[in-house]
């Protein structure tokens, strides 16, 4: 049974009101304040009558025998794909989205981090902002640092701005000026290419037999090699605003509270959401159980991609209940990573 084929317009007029005024009240919503709010000509009860086929639908709920209904996952997924409207981002939040960017340091870690207070915010929620992984940027230069005699601070700068330091343990003790020396070479021999094509060239070097005749070259990639292997293809992410969510009736309570923290904490699981939506551009909705956060079943995630050249570098997002305000955080979102991407795509 396709649930898009049974709705006639009446049906898809109260699913609407009941998800408006709950996005609004956090309450259930009885058939008398949809009658009296929202669809003044129907009376009371032929909304019931709809509501209660709504409900066999599985798109509304009674949380309690005596209470309104609720919308469903079911019904959420419904208004979104097919009922919600989408209008243009508010002028003044364009504009101060804009503000946000203004006379901040060109390094994209704090392009991205003004890109998270921002998205808080204008929210009200928690936003989150998926950095580039290395992998995928553009290398520009690398800089070896000697810590002692068995460690260096290898420095790698991407064309994009990220910069990403890793400490790496040696054998042997290198002084300061052969390290420079090294440095200038790989920044000299592998700009321009990306980060994993930097490592494929680094691999494919030590297996020629030139590198055995040629010290500098031979302890260049030797080290490079050993930087590489760390943290390559990991990436991290910005979260802002999480003490918004307890604002939230749903999140006021001391277990929920501490429940919604803790999955702040494990970022693990957030980057795993935002990885999913690097595939395509656009905004991607993922709701409630969707959204893999066991210990909170009512929280969602909108998100979209920012790019730089048509290539995806990351995601940014906002996360909040599931009754958040659709029509203003999907403008929100959309408008930001197109603003984000523009930034990048003029540098």
């Amino acid at each position: 049974m396709i649930v898009q084929e049974i709705l006639g317009p009446r049906d898809k007029q109260v699913l609407e009101a009941v998800v408006i005024d709950y996005i609004r009240t956090g309450d259930p919503v009885g058939s008398r304040t949809v009658a009296k709010k929202y669809i003044t000509d129907v009376s009371p009860a032929t909304i019931r009558n709809v509501m209660a086929d709504l409900e066999e639908l599985n798109l509304l709920y009674r949380p309690h025998a005596s209470a309104g209904r609720v919308p469903t996952a079911l019904g959420w997924r419904y208004y979104i794909d097919s009922i919600l409207t989408i209008n243009e981002l508010a002028k003044r939040d364009r504009e101060k989205i804009k503000k946000a960017y203004e006379g901040s340091p060109k390094e994209i870690q704090t392009i991205l981090r003004a890109t998270s207070r921002i998205l808080s915010e204008l929210s009200k929620q928690a936003a989150v902002v998926l950095l580039p992984k290395l992998s995928q940027t553009i290398f520009k230069r690398i800089q070896f640092v000697r810590v002692n005699q068995n460690r260096v601070l290898t420095i790698l700068v991407a064309e994009s701005g990220i910069v990403q330091s890793f400490l790496v343990h040696i054998d042997e003790d290198i002084s300061q000026d052969e390290l420079n020396k090294y440095s200038r070479y790989l920044s000299e021999s592998l700009k321009g290419l990306s980060l994993l094509e930097v490592k494929k060239r680094i691999l494919k070097e030590m297996e020629e037999e030139r590198i055995l005749f040629d010290r500098l070259l031979r302890k260049a990639i030797e080290l490079s090699k050993k930087a590489l292997q760390v943290g390559l293809d990991e990436t991290d992410i910005v979260i802002e605003g999480q003490t918004n969510l307890l604002n939230y009736p749903e999140f006021s309570d001391v277990e929920q509270m501490k429940k919604l923290l803790a999955t702040f904490e494990e970022k693990t699981k957030i980057i795993r959401l935002l990885d999913k939506c690097l595939s395509s551009e656009g905004v991607h909705i993922i709701l409630g159980s969707e959204a893999e956060f066991q210990d909170v079943q009512d929280m969602s995630l909108i998100s979209s991609t920012y790019s730089r050249g048509g290539d995806i570098l990351g995601a940014l997002g906002v996360i909040g209940p599931t009754r958040m305000d659709y029509s203003r955080i999907i403008p929100l979102v959309d408008y930001t990573a197109k603003l984000l991407s523009q930034i990048f795509e003029d540098e």
